[in-house]
């Protein structure tokens, strides 16, 4: 005669880490991880994203300059202004800068110093236009 006491229950889980680096036991199949694009993010991207960060330090008074930012950061101030002007720029060519396509092999689609050249002129018109044409002599086949 077969023991009707025994039984067994079967459910899936998953181990996530919890605060500290605690272990956790989570019910059910754990989540697909999201997929990673391939390649790096251009670095004109980055340096976008790090002006943006700077300015609202500075703003929320976490930071009192540009002057602690460079020595916070180990670079010089003429470095930080370097990366502060990008804030100069056009809205829309900020947002431009950000959503960049990764980069895999190749060097990156936008250079820092011939980016310079579009965020030393103040009229985001003029800007614009410097901006589109730089992009058309990066890839002239594409038109």
């Amino acid at each position: 005669m077969k023991d009707t006491h025994d039984v067994t229950i079967e459910f899936p889980v998953h181990f996530t880490r919890g605060a500290a680096g605690r272990k956790e036991v989570n019910v059910g199949v754990e989540p697909a991880a999201p997929a990673v694009e391939a390649g790096h993010v251009p670095r004109i991207a980055r340096l976008m994203a790090l002006a943006i960060r700077f300015e609202e330090l500075v703003r929320m008074g976490e930071v009192e300059s540009h002057a602690d930012l460079a020595r916070l950061g180990q670079v010089t101030r003429a470095r930080i202004s370097q990366i502060m002007d990008l804030l100069c720029l056009a809205p829309d060519i900020q947002e431009e800068l950000l959503l960049l396509s990764r980069v895999e092999r190749e060097r990156d689609a936008v250079s820092e110093h011939e980016l310079r050249a579009v965020c030393a002129v103040s009229d985001w018109r003029e800007q614009r236009r410097r901006w589109r044409a730089m992009l058309k002599a990066e890839r002239p086949s594409q038109n």
